[in-house]
């Protein structure tokens, strides 16, 4: 996955955005004011941080050397995925997506209303 493969897969995610909070460098990447993705988009190798169900993000570092607790994150929700090939790509973006559900899920109903979202239960 390129660095605009993986931007594009985070705000094709409905009522993303990408913003610069920490620094002009590491794109972060929200959903209804929430973070679901991090990712400093133009150093090699690529990698990206995405929330994650607890035993979902412990299962995937087991299977994937390249997934690992999350960088400076809590390591109990988020998973940082080194993009260098050895996790297939359709895997990354049901991460993302997972990340993105995770999210909208906490977020108020007003805001899921707003983003036409369904729920976790839902999708398929």
């Amino acid at each position: 996955m390129t660095p605009q493969e993986l931007k594009a897969a985070c705000l094709g995610m409905t009522g993303a955005r990408e913003e610069f909070p920490f620094d002009e460098y590491n794109s972060v990447f929200k959903v209804g004011g929430k973070i679901f993705a991090i990712s400093r988009l133009d150093v090699e190798p690529l990698r990206v941080s995405l929330k994650c169900e607890p035993e979902l993000a412990v299962q995937l570092r087991l299977s994937y050397p390249a997934i690992t607790g999350g960088y400076h994150l809590y390591k109990r929700h988020w998973n940082t995925v080194l993009l260098d090939g050895s996790v297939p790509d359709g895997l990354v973006r049901d991460m993302i997506e997972d990340s993105y559900d995770l999210v909208v899920a906490g977020l108020p109903k007003r805001e899921r209303e707003k983003l036409h979202w369904r729920g976790l239960s839902e999708r398929g």
